[in-house]
């Protein structure tokens, strides 16, 4: 994976392993991706732009790939899982300052939702960071975006 500036310029090979899945800007030069790294195998690592810095994210809480999205304020990480062997798929917040992991629910994909026709939950918030936004085909009426209340965990001191 590269970073490059919008001119062109400052090309930088910020992961040279060749495994780098989703990723987010944490800030204007930190940058959050799962991949895998020769340390520590696959997890989601911060790094530093412009410079060789890799930090390892909760190695023992993230253990799953997802997409993923900071809440403003970038205390908490929005991520989701794949669909695992119940085939339920749990979007989730995780907490840097606590380093806990807030499961926000576990939603049922049927077997047909696989493949090219799976639905993945793509977590997203809200402007205001209160509530989530997931797909799901849980309820049995194909795919439909529900809307989760976070309040109750990113409004506690």
């Amino acid at each position: 994976m590269f970073t490059v500036n919008p001119d062109g310029s400052q090309l930088h090979l910020l992961d040279p392993y060749g495994k780098t899945s989703h990723f987010n800007w944490r800030d204007s030069s930190h940058l959050l991706a799962w991949t895998w790294q020769p340390h520590l195998g696959n997890h989601f690592y911060v790094f530093e732009d412009k410079t060789d810095k890799v930090t390892v994210v909760a190695p023992d809480i993230l253990k799953e790939n997802g997409h993923i999205s900071y809440l403003p304020g970038n205390r908490f990480l929005l991520t989701d899982t794949a669909p695992d062997k119940e085939r339920k798929q749990k979007p989730a917040l995780y907490d840097f300052r606590t380093n806990g992991l807030h499961v926000l629910a576990a939603l049922y994909s049927a077997p047909e939702y696989t493949g090219v026709w799976r639905c993945d939950t793509t977590p997203r918030f809200s402007p205001d960071g209160r509530s989530v936004i997931v797909d799901s085909p849980h309820g049995g009426n194909g795919r439909q975006m529900y809307l989760v209340d976070v309040r109750g965990i990113t409004e506690v001191a």
